[in-house]
């Protein structure tokens, strides 16, 4: 038992570590069409990021590594339970990884205009989608006595969940806001500081909010 427990306190931390810093990521790939008003704005946004996104996401690795090696029955279910949320994870990540990549290979502007929005989806759609799985795990999935989903296609997509995907989505744009108002220069700055101020109250009121139904749907 003391063995689990401490599995699971381990898996909570690379959880709440890949939410830390892979959070910031996403928020500045979110903010990277709004903030940067020029070609020469967006990749000073982009370096701002760039000694760390790849790296953030070795936590996303571990964190199932753990998972698998610890409790491989959760690992299952949770892979088969959110196929569609994970595949599209998945998706979104390649297209983001993808975005680094190509984005500066050419130099036409509509090039260029595309990856910064497949940066911009690959950041955002993952950013919901882990808020739905996240909050689907604290508000429980209907399984079988063997551990098989039996939900419906659409049962993650319930009002909580929407309500967590929103939450994620806000909280990591507020800290990719606030990171970039701490790494970017001049005017660029001044937007990113904008963004934040804007940002925190929605924000804050989406916490207790969530909070709140949360207590009520773990009670259902």
């Amino acid at each position: 038992m003391n063995l689990h427990l401490l599995w699971f306190a381990l898996i909570v931390m690379l959880f709440t570590g890949f939410f830390l810093l892979e959070g910031f990521d996403y928020g500045v790939g979110i903010l990277l069409p709004f903030l940067g008003k020029q070609d020469i704005e967006r990749r000073v946004i982009l370096n701002s990021i760039g000694p760390f996104w790849d790296g953030n996401e070795v936590w996303l690795i571990t964190v199932g590594g753990a998972i698998f090696a610890a409790f491989p029955d959760w690992y299952a279910t949770l892979l088969s339970s959110f196929y569609p949320e994970m595949f599209l994870i998945l998706v979104a990540l390649i297209l983001r990884g993808a975005a680094f990549g190509f984005r500066n290979k050419r130099k036409p502007r509509a090039w260029r205009t595309f990856w910064d929005w497949m940066l911009f989806t690959g950041s955002l759609l993952p950013s919901f989608l882990w808020g739905v799985v996240i909050a689907n795990l604290i508000e429980g999935i209907p399984l079988d006595a063997r551990m098989n989903y039996v939900g419906g296609f659409w049962y993650p997509l319930n009002p909580y969940a929407f309500l967590g995907g929103m939450l994620f989505v806000a909280l990591f744009t507020l800290h990719g806001a606030i990171f970039l108002s701490l790494r970017v220069p001049h005017d660029l700055e001044e937007r990113a500081r904008s963004f934040a101020r804007r940002l925190w109250f929605p924000t804050l009121s989406l916490v207790v909010l969530y909070m709140g139904s949360g207590y009520f749907a773990s009670a259902v």
